[in-house]
């Protein structure tokens, strides 16, 4: 018997273009305790962080079978992002609620998650950072 792919890529890229085209706001949950994730980690709460992946909210957006990658601005500070497919656990429309959480895949656990895929997404941090002078945007839940 021939063994199937995993869902994930597949699905999280289904998801995300439907939420796009719905012009909704697109978030992943993301379960920060996962090896190789590179999150702001002050904004993370109970292991988790819910992230917006909404094209006009990130630079140098990367989604392919392995990670999700972007460049984002928290509190004003750019910061680069790296999940790895199997660090996230859902995806939903903010607007609404519409998405899915993802089943736990026996194929991820046999990954070694000690490595990272190399990602073509270059840092947006300048050598000089610069204090913002507007007030920054806040998480509402």
């Amino acid at each position: 018997m021939n063994s199937m792919l995993v869902q994930r890529p597949y699905l999280l890229k289904a998801f995300y273009n439907w939420i796009v085209d719905s012009e909704c706001t697109p978030h992943i949950i993301v379960d920060a305790t996962q090896a190789c994730v590179e999150v702001p980690h002050q904004f993370v709460e109970d292991g988790k962080i819910v992230l917006n992946i909404a094209p006009q909210s990130v630079v140098q957006f990367s989604m392919d079978d392995d990670a999700v990658a972007f460049n984002a601005r928290f509190s004003g500070v750019p910061t680069q992002i790296y999940v790895p497919l199997y660090a996230i656990e859902g995806i939903y429309a903010r607007e609404n609620g519409a998405g899915t959480m993802f089943a736990e895949e026996p194929a991820y656990k046999a990954l070694d998650k000690a490595t990272k895929p190399e990602l073509d997404v270059k840092p947006a941090v300048a050598e000089k950072q610069v204090k913002p002078n507007r007030a920054g945007l806040k998480i509402v839940k």
